[in-house]
């Protein structure tokens, strides 16, 4: 995803996620698209946005309350994901919760 995701006024919720890949794709490609198709979905999502080069990615996913990021913790696919994930595709990862307070931003062509 190469977009800037569009959010609402200020506060809300960052979640960075910051990975380190596994060499083999194994279906993460697949996965990650259906997890962001699905996220996409779940109350209070924002937006996301994400970055990876041949191992280290950094996704971060908006939302509007901590609540929100904890039923979307709970998703049963997205659990199922994240088993994945820790047995496959990755060799670490770390997780950030952020409340977002303020922002600006740029556009050179607007």
């Amino acid at each position: 995803m190469n977009d800037i995701a569009n959010k609402t006024q200020p506060p809300y919720y960052a979640v960075i996620f910051t990975s380190q890949r596994t060499e083999d794709d194994n279906g993460y490609g697949n996965m990650a698209q259906a997890m962001v198709e699905l996220a996409s979905k779940q109350q209070g999502f924002l937006g996301i946005e994400s970055s990876r080069d041949n191992q280290l990615g950094i996704t971060i996913s908006y939302w509007k309350s901590v609540d929100d990021i904890k039923s979307w913790k709970k998703n049963s696919a997205h659990k199922v994901a994240q088993d994945k994930g820790r047995k496959e595709w990755y060799e670490n990862y770390n997780v950030r919760i952020c409340k977002v307070e303020s922002e600006y931003s740029f556009e050179m062509f607007s």
